[in-house]
């Protein structure tokens, strides 16, 4: 596909330091589980699936600057996060409501007792780059 590309952001609330999934029966999970594997197949079978990656918990991330010097300084972990990135989606569609359609879907990915979460997911387009002079 050749369309406009967009990163779809799955934010998460932080349940007690702990990833609140780990709570869940084992078939909540996997109804969970099963939910993202459609939709990521759906999408890779339209040729819409650029990448997709699920992330670290954000005890183990950390915030890195350069010092005064250009050696890494690092911050973290940030305990008082209410909510983290958990994981993100690039798509490329023909437009930004095919997007919305697809942040839809992923917000209604099933949860305790196969309730829909209603997750916020962010869309944002992703620019290309800037024409070359060449």
């Amino acid at each position: 596909m050749s369309g406009m590309r967009y990163l779809l952001m799955m934010n998460t609330p932080r349940g007690d330091g702990e990833w609140q999934h780990k709570q869940w029966a084992p078939e909540d999970w996997d109804a969970h589980m099963d939910y993202w594997r459609a939709l990521n197949a759906d999408l890779a079978a339209a040729g819409e699936l650029v990448a997709i990656h699920a992330l670290a918990e954000p005890g183990k991330a950390r915030l890195v600057r350069a010092g005064p010097d250009g050696t890494p300084v690092t911050d973290g972990p940030f305990p008082e996060t209410k909510e983290f990135l958990a994981g993100f989606w690039v798509v490329d569609v023909d437009g930004p409501e095919r997007a919305y359609q697809i942040a839809a879907r992923a917000s209604m990915v099933p949860g305790p007792g196969g309730a829909p979460l209603h997750m916020p997911i962010e869309v944002r387009q992703v620019m290309g780059a800037p024409p070359s002079d060449a």
